[in-house]
């Protein structure tokens, strides 16, 4: 990989800073305190830690004067080798803890997730972890310092650079020594584990026969509890199986279903499209030209005419003459009324005088005269009803006599202008009709009725088979049912045998109940024996080293001699895990060390040794003619030596990838000659690696593709002392001026000062 622009937003100093990088070999100049360390810093954040970190060292990359809201973003645009070609990418970093984002956009692909794109940056710089990083590729010339004052810490960080561990293997060896301290010693105030054995035989033998009991009866629970776990698994899958035979009988029923209906439907509206053919040809073959209602109406008024002109016809033939004389008046009534009359005047004059007698008692004659007189009275009233009746039975001839003259002498002529009406009104509406006569309407209606019956009877046919369903799409449904037909017929035949089987869905249900109700069964037996085999709390690892110590308390020396041998071999097992891992390190540390060493040195040391088991380095001084250890050499001259080993370490661990290179300074302590040498090292590894260069010296421009110049702080702290801390007028000034506060730059591209480191 390598970065050929880096932008910083409130980074530390950097408010915003944007420079462009060289793929080869970028000097970064610029005072103290330009923010050097704070680009090699930026870098390894941007390829190693992720965005959503909550480590403390985040929050102290904001700028001193930023808002509480200010987010350190860190982008960079690189490409990268890779067999089909050079390609370029863009990673952009916002550090802020769990909100923090990033996105990655490379090869085509636009990433957002943290994790996802560690692993791409991890992939193509070869570099899986920060602290990885900086042990290889990212150089700072203290850390350098550091590592020669330790050879224990030195080797550690070679071993862990190379495999990529948090330590290496000083820390096991300092355990095993101080195990085998505690195994050896025999103080009384501090007994070794020796004598402990000896004073505990007795307690480890009851233990070790205890336990070799227990032990016994878990291996007979652990094979029951095999056992079971064997018929669980037989039964679930025995299960599986009848599940899935299950699934594949209702789904066949569900496409028997489906394709019943399918089929249910397709006969519906199969009949539907030949009921609508026959109901198209019927409405093209009607018997008359005319609608039903018109020819219904217009027979009907003809039925009516017809009735009427036959009635007025026979009235006319037919007619009966009626006579007109009338009886002469009959004169009984007259005689009756007479005798009526007189029978009344005499009834009341009887009953008048005899009430009158009475009452003046002129004479005694009781009430049957009176009684006689109303008899006769009553009877000349019955009389003169029987005449009234009589003369008005004779009134009544007068008048029915007198209006059958008058319609007779009227009703004759309007009849047979009605009846020349009607023949008129008939011949009109045949004619309209296209007909001769009735009886032809008449014939004609109850075809033209039964032909629209035959119609009304196939609609109501096909309304009953799809209801409102328009005609033109009866062809459309009935071939969609027809491919879904066959459809469900071909998935059926797929499924095979089970499909055809009758009842299967119900014998697979049975044969599914029966296999959970076994897998139940199973189950508990397999829970029964786990619990019994968790009951038996014995270890076997537990009895084991009772046993192991039993018999190495009984044999005393003879086991403190085989404990010796145990720890004498894992010590030496560690040295032979640590000669296979490393010898190929050093192998090849040797090899790439010896001519860049050789080339810096000026060939003074062209000879470079590592051993296998210390990874100490040592050189061949040619004073000596002989192999010193690089802590024997000056400062500047071991600088060189272990930048070289950094640089043999970052072709081991990359393997084809191509981290950046980040150096800050790190021939400081070298000479001009030295540093030009160096220089020209770096310039060829420049040709494979991408190298930044950090450093306060324009020494080194003039090799370099690319230098980047930042200007340093210019702000002075010019506000006034503290009255918590005030300054005596008669103190002396201060050497240095005070550090310098942040400040926002008018110019976005103008840094503002970091915390000194």
């Amino acid at each position: 990989m390598r970065i050929r622009r880096l932008q910083l937003k409130e980074v530390r100093r950097y408010r915003e800073l944007d420079i462009d990088l060289a793929s080869g070999l970028t000097v970064v100049r610029g005072p103290n305190e330009a923010g050097k360390t704070t680009i090699q810093r930026a870098i390894e954040l941007a390829i190693t830690r992720r965005v959503t970190s909550a480590a403390g060292d985040l929050e102290s990359l904001r700028p001193w004067d930023a808002p509480p809201e200010a987010r350190s973003v860190v982008t960079i645009e690189f490409e990268q080798d890779e067999e089909d070609g050079l390609k370029t990418g863009t990673l952009e970093k916002t550090f802020a803890g769990s909100r923090g984002t990033v996105s990655l956009d490379y090869d085509g692909q636009s990433i957002t997730d943290p994790a996802l794109a560690d692993q791409v940056i991890a992939e193509l710089t070869g570099i899986p972890t920060e602290g990885f990083f900086r042990a290889t590729a990212s150089i700072r010339h203290q850390e350098l310092d550091d590592v020669t004052r330790d050879e224990a810490s030195l080797r550690d960080r070679l071993q862990a650079s190379i495999s990529g561990a948090d330590r290496g293997t000083s820390r096991a060896r300092k355990k095993l020594d101080k195990a085998l301290y505690d195994l050896t010693t025999k103080g009384e105030k501090n007994p070794g584990r020796l004598k402990v054995a000896e004073q505990a035989v007795g307690k480890a033998q009851t233990a070790v026969e205890q336990g070799e009991a227990a032990l016994a009866q878990l291996a007979a629970d652990r094979d029951l509890l095999a056992g079971a776990h064997d018929r669980r698994a037989e039964t679930e899958a025995i299960l599986a199986e009848r599940r899935s035979m299950l699934d594949k009988a209702r789904q066949a029923e569900r496409l028997i279903a489906d394709r019943t209906a399918a089929q249910e439907r397709y006969e519906r509206y199969r009949q539907a499209v030949e009921v609508t053919a026959e109901l198209d040809q019927l409405a093209s073959t009607h018997p008359s030209a005319n609608p039903l209602p018109v020819i219904r109406a217009g027979v009907e008024r003809l039925r009516a005419l017809d009735v009427r002109a036959r009635e007025l016809r026979a009235a006319l033939a037919g007619e009966v003459n009626v006579k007109f004389e009338v009886a002469p008046e009959p004169t009984t009534w007259r005689s009756v009324s007479r005798i009526s009359v007189a029978l009344i005047i005499i009834g009341l004059l009887i009953a008048i005088v005899s009430v009158a007698a009475n009452v003046l008692k002129l004479a005694t004659l009781g009430v049957i005269p009176a009684v006689v007189g109303g008899i006769i009275a009553g009877i000349g009233l019955i009389l003169g009803g029987v005449a009234v009746g009589q003369r008005r039975s004779y009134s009544m001839g007068e008048q029915l006599r007198d209006v059958e003259i008058d319609r007779r002498l009227r009703g004759r002529s309007e009849m047979e202008a009605e009846l020349a009406q009607c023949d008129a009104d008939i011949a009109r509406r045949l004619g309209s009709l296209g007909l001769e006569d009735l009886p032809t309407a008449e014939t004609m209606l109850a075809a033209e009725e039964a032909h629209v019956a035959q119609i009304d009877r196939l609609t109501a046919q096909r309304d009953g088979l799809v209801g409102k369903e328009p005609p033109g799409t009866l062809t459309a449904v009935r071939d969609a049912a027809a491919l879904e037909i066959a459809q469900k017929t071909s998935a059926i035949e797929a499924l095979g045998p089970i499909a055809k089987e009758p009842r299967a869905r119900e014998r697979l249900e049975v044969e599914v109940r029966e296999q959970e109700s076994a897998l139940e069964r199973s189950r508990d037996d397999e829970a029964n024996a786990r619990a019994r085999v968790e009951a038996n709390s014995v270890d076997a690892e537990q009895v084991a080293g009772q046993a192991e110590r039993l018999a190495m308390w009984r044999e005393q020396y003879a086991t403190l001699e085989r404990r010796q041998r145990v720890y004498a071999g894992t010590l030496a097992a560690i040295d032979r895990a640590e000669q296979a891992t490393m010898k190929t390190a050093t192998r090849y540390l040797e090899k790439r060390m010896v001519g860049d060493l050789a080339m810096v040195t000026d060939g003074r040391y062209r000879y470079v040794r590592v051993d296998d088991k210390t990874l100490d380095i040592e050189v061949r001084a040619p004073e000596k003619r002989d192999w010193v250890k690089v802590s024997a050499l000056s400062q500047g001259t071991m600088d060189l030596v272990y930048l070289t080993a950094r640089l043999g370490l970052v072709r081991l661990v990359t393997g084809d990838r191509r981290p950046p290179l980040i150096l800050d300074d790190p021939f400081v302590t070298l000479d001009d000659e030295r540093a030009t040498r160096a220089l020209e090292l770096l310039r060829a590894i420049a040709s494979d690696f991408q190298v930044i260069y950090l450093t306060t010296s324009d020494r080194y421009d003039k090799v370099a593709a690319e230098v980047v110049e930042l200007p340093g702080p210019t702000m002075v702290d010019d506000a006034p002392a503290p009255v918590s801390d005030p300054i005596l007028p008669d103190a002396p000034a201060p050497d240095a001026a005070p550090a310098a506060t942040a400040a926002p730059s008018a110019d976005p591209a103008t840094p503002v000062d970091e915390p000194a480191p």
